[in-house]
């Protein structure tokens, strides 16, 4: 009998940027049905808008009610917007701001109810989106609130990297007030079980970064490493994760040596992405870990500048794509295998890469 296939949910994000452009190149090989079957949150009008733009004239797309009504050999779409939605093409405007949080509510809704699989977001501008309704700095935070469970975890993915962070989408100098014992110990928890159950990695290696320079220098420039991150390590030691440091991050990611481990945990958000991203940009996809769902989006943002012009790159999209269909498959692998992803091993007998 052959696996049943994966419902993938993308929303289009927000309507002026480059979401529809990266969907439509994303899923222009009929081949990709084989696997999966996309349902876009969106509008047939506002994709009709972009279609002609780009000048992407056989793009079809099969407009259904609910997730239900599925064809799994089409790109399916949900219309979640009324027809006198207006596309602006390059600008932030509350039009595009409502209309990504209005696919965004839908999808998540049947996400939490089962009905798709896995939830593939495109860019959203993190300005034009708040409101009322929406009051947090991304996805990420977003996606915590509604989970209401678990600890999530901002990761970065590329075929040879991957990044976490422990303070996100926070203004630097809020960043010391985020750095403690247990918000360290708990994205270490966080983001040991992922790579055990999302990514089947069974004795995952963690390095962890300093926050200041050099990783404090033994304490000459800052000492947060020697009373905060160290003692951290020590009781995740304890709890048999293997997550070593503290490294600077200039030397771990110059050096080549983060190649020596599974994953990378950063204090905040550029110390871990922007050499993320210099290395991988475009290939890119940024995960919500430690979720009850699975939830991934590219690594870049709405691209108003090229928007409608036909110059977006779709990789980082449908690399978006392919990991939560193999987040969910490897999940779904480990609970049928009755896997304990916090299983506790003796962190003296962990294998060591070579």
């Amino acid at each position: 009998m052959s696996e049943e296939k994966i419902k993938v949910g993308i929303t289009h994000g927000d309507i002026n940027g480059i979401g529809y452009e990266v969907i439509f190149k994303a899923l222009s090989d009929s081949r990709i049905y084989d696997s999966f079957i996309p349902v876009i949150y969106g509008s047939s009008k506002v994709a009709a808008y972009h279609r002609k733009a780009l000048n992407i004239p056989n793009f079809s797309l099969n407009s259904i009610n609910q997730v239900e009504d599925a064809h799994s050999k089409r790109v399916n779409i949900i219309n979640c917007l009324d027809d006198n939605i207006r596309v602006e093409l390059g600008k932030s405007t509350a039009i595009g701001g409502d209309s990504a949080f209005k696919a965004l509510e839908m999808a998540v809704k049947d996400l939490k109810e089962g009905k798709i699989d896995v939830l593939v977001t495109a860019p959203i501008n993190k300005e034009n989106i708040q409101s009322e309704s929406f009051t947090f700095p991304g996805h990420t935070e977003y996606l915590q609130q509604v989970a209401d469970e678990g600890d999530a975890l901002m990761l970065m993915v590329s075929d040879h990297m991957r990044v976490g962070v422990v303070a996100g989408h926070v203004p630097i100098k809020e960043v010391p007030n985020k750095i403690n014992e247990e918000s360290i110990l708990n994205k270490l928890r966080t983001l040991n079980h992922t790579l055990k159950m999302d990514f089947s990695i069974r004795k995952p290696r963690i390095a962890v970064l300093g926050l200041n320079p050099h990783a404090g220098d033994g304490g000459v420039i800052g000492d947060e490493e020697q009373t905060i991150i160290i003692p951290a390590l020590e009781k995740a030691k304890q709890e048999g994760i293997m997550a070593l440091g503290p490294y600077p991050a200039d030397g771990l990611f110059g050096s080549d040596q983060f190649r020596n481990f599974d994953a990378i945990l950063a204090m905040y958000h550029d110390q871990g992405l922007a050499p993320f991203k210099t290395l991988t940009f475009s290939k890119g996809v940024n995960y919500t870990a430690g979720l009850p769902f699975i939830r991934t989006s590219p690594d870049h943002g709405t691209a108003f500048e090229i928007a409608g012009q036909d110059k977006a790159n779709a990789t980082s999209f449908k690399e978006a794509i392919y990991l939560a269909i193999d987040v969910c498959r490897n999940r779904r692998m480990n609970t049928e295998l009755g896997r304990n992803p916090l299983k506790s091993y003796n962190i003296n007998s962990l294998e060591q890469k070579d």
